[in-house]
């Protein structure tokens, strides 16, 4: 048996047997894998076990999360500070290794996969971003960004839409450092692909502008290191390693099948597949001399220290790029930020005019992207309509990749996966914009950035009924209240330009969160505020208009508003308040910061005697009924919009001035 070979069925052993000990999990993936992660981790990729964190390091994605024991194993052997027992506490609560990989960067963890596909469409944007620091801070005999980003993927990956999208973009960029290897087994859980998925693959990569590399037997480990090294020298195109291989390898009765994909194989099985490999250890146990030879913190700390001694060079000759590379890389804001705020939330307050928010936007992005290299902005096709574009924006493209923005094409799912793999990568604070409607695309790449608590910035306008004619296929009417339910999401809903401006400040600011801003076509009016209120627009909820009360009083009834609901709100409070009806109005532009703070504030603007209430918004009711009570009402859109002048559509959905106004007479009245 080959040295290879037998450190390659380490991973074998530690898979199986791990997945046999949570009585659940996918050891074949692992196991027909493991000779190729021999070659990559043990030979290819340059990183240092001992500092994941380092900042030129290779990337590595693991796309088919599901083989998530092929990773763990791999940076346990290496040296990574992932012990023998969070080996063993595979699928565990509260384990580092979970079901499918998490984010830890802390272990070498670069991305959370699992929903098949986001690995790849999130390694292009890895790819991408440091295609762009490199272009950027490298200077000649100084490069200081010089890494490559590798990529595992199955059949699922190939099959899902996402890896059309961004492979497409990936070649079209030429992003040449990107190097996927393709799980080529034949086998996903339903059986043999070849009854469903009869496409040429190599063909398809060609077709995007790949180099591709046919036919490699993925358990041939000098088949493997010649690929690798061809992939490694084209720095023109992304390369797709065909990697012939079998699932399961190594189980003499189950190898090839699909019962070796998602469960334990089995106590006889294991046995048999120990004597097959001439594994003569007991489960768990990796002979010393095979933990020398995977041990890789000797290499990978020559590897930084090589690096550091070249970014030492670079530090004396070029400071001051030095430093904003180093800030850029630790994700903290410019030491000029408070001036870039206080500029934002000036720009907002010179708009006087009525204007859409979508308009109010770019007037924040003016006056904050000139200081911020790291705001990298783009659209889905749509940058004259969700003005994304800057006046410092330079686009990125294949002849020039030193640009600040990114034409994503039609492409909502796989931009928003960049997103998160530019944001992962570091260096950027990445933004982007489509439709809200067209969330729904891209929902479960939003879903991930906030499981990993990514600072991503989604632009969603076109936010209601109020885009007018285009009719209930681009009219957004569950989406707010579906992405208010989602966890860690940060959802803004500003009503004019000074709400806007706060949208996006507490959105750069928000480190640890995807954030949307969720902007109007149609343009809504500036609301009169005095500086108290101003600040506390910050809250996520205040009060915008109170009416006369004597010392003590409360208001008899509280209307809450969002975006391009508060304006006619605005004027049925008043015209209520001018007959004496005593009507608080609340902005609400965001639920889920205003939920966030302490009781105090949160009773000094909702005050719980208060129960007449009423919310407003253009959009689904299901996530006011929180805020109004039972006793309350909520006048809102929980049935598909239609085709129309936006004004003739708020009439007929109940959203006018005098609609609000006869719903303040009934709750009052009741």
């Amino acid at each position: 048996m080959s040295s290879r070979r037998l450190l390659a069925n380490a991973v074998r052993a530690l898979s199986m047997d791990a997945v046999q000990r949570a009585a659940s999990g996918h050891p074949g993936a692992p196991m027909g894998m493991a000779d190729i992660a021999e070659v990559l981790w043990r030979e290819v990729m340059e990183y240092n076990p001992a500092n994941p964190r380092w900042v030129d390091r290779d990337r590595f994605v693991l796309s088919n999360g599901h083989a998530s024991m092929l990773l763990y194993s791999v940076l346990h052997l290496t040296g990574h500070p992932l012990s023998l027992e969070d080996i063993k506490d595979f699928r565990q609560l509260g384990s580092r290794t979970a079901g499918h990989p998490e984010h830890d960067p802390a272990v070498g963890i670069e991305t959370t996969t699992g929903p098949l596909g986001q690995g790849i469409a999130t390694a292009v944007g890895m790819a991408l971003a440091e295609r762009l620091l490199a272009a950027e801070f490298n200077r000649p005999g100084h490069e200081i960004v010089d890494h490559h980003t590798y990529v595992f993927l199955g059949d699922g990956c190939i099959m899902e839409g996402i890896s059309h999208e961004a492979a497409s973009l990936a070649g079209t960029l030429g992003l040449g450092k990107l190097v996927c290897v393709w799980d080529d087994n034949g086998i996903s859980i339903d059986g043999k692909v070849k009854d469903w998925m009869g496409d040429d693959t190599a063909k398809r990569f060609a077709a995007y502008g790949w180099q591709v590399i046919a036919n490699v037997d993925g358990h041939d480990g000098e088949a493997i290191a010649k690929a690798l090294k061809r992939a490694r020298a084209n720095r023109k195109q992304p390369t797709l390693i065909c990697a012939r291989t079998v699932i399961g390898y190594g189980a003499p009765n189950k190898q090839g099948t699909k019962s070796t994909h998602g469960e334990p194989l089995g106590v006889e099985e294991i046995a048999a597949t120990r004597a097959a490999l001439d594994w003569a250890h007991e489960p768990f146990v990796i002979p010393e001399e095979i933990r020398a030879a995977w041990d890789q913190r000797p290499r990978g700390a020559r590897a930084e220290k090589a690096w550091r001694r070249r970014f030492n060079k670079y530090q004396r000759e070029f400071p001051e790029l030095a430093a904003e590379f180093t800030r850029r890389m630790k994700g903290e804001l410019p030491a000029r930020w408070p001036q870039l705020r206080d500029a934002a939330l000036a720009a907002a307050a010179g708009v006087t005019a009525a204007q859409a928010t979508r308009a109010s936007s770019q007037v924040v992005l003016n006056a904050i992207g000139p200081g911020m290299s790291e705001l990298l902005g783009g659209s889905a096709d749509l940058t004259g309509s969700v003005n994304t574009l800057r006046k410092d924006s330079k686009p990125v493209t294949p002849a020039e990749v030193s640009g600040n923005y990114v034409y994503y094409g039609v492409r909502e799912f796989a931009m928003t996966a960049m997103m998160n793999g530019l944001a992962l990568h570091g260096g950027f604070i990445p933004y982007a914009g489509t439709f809200l409607v067209f969330s729904d695309y891209a929902r479960n790449a939003v879903r991930l950035a906030a499981l990993m608590h990514q600072r991503v910035l989604l632009v969603y306008t076109h936010d209601s009924i109020g885009l007018g004619e285009d009719g209930p296929t681009h009219q957004p009417v569950e989406h707010l209240a579906s992405l208010r339910a989602m966890p860690n999401l940060g959802v803004w809903r500003p009503c004019d330009a000074a709400e806007t401006g706060v949208a996006w400040l507490a959105a750069v600011e928000r480190q640890h969160g995807p954030s949307c801003l969720v902007l109007t076509r149609q343009a809504l009016p500036q609301q009169t505020r005095s500086a108290a209120q101003q600040a506390a627009i910050a809250n996520g909820g205040y009060v915008l208009i109170e009416p006369e009360l004597a010392a003590g009083q409360l208001p008899a009834a509280i209307v809450i508003a969002t975006g391009s609901e508060v304006a006619p709100a605005a004027e049925a409070v008043r015209a209520a308040n001018a007959a004496g009806r005593r009507v608080r109005l609340v902005s609400m532009p965001s639920t889920d910061v205003f939920d966030a703070q302490d009781a105090a504030w949160r009773d000094h603007v909702l005050p719980r005697a208060v129960v007449r209430r009423i919310a407003v918004e253009a959009a689904a009711t299901q996530s006011w009924w929180k805020y109004v009570g039972s006793e309350g009402r909520v006048l809102g859109i929980d049935r598909f919009g239609a085709s129309g002048k936006a004004a003739a559509l708020f009439e007929h959905y109940g959203l006018t001035t005098a609609h609000i106004g006869r719903a303040i007479d009934e709750v009052l009245a009741g």
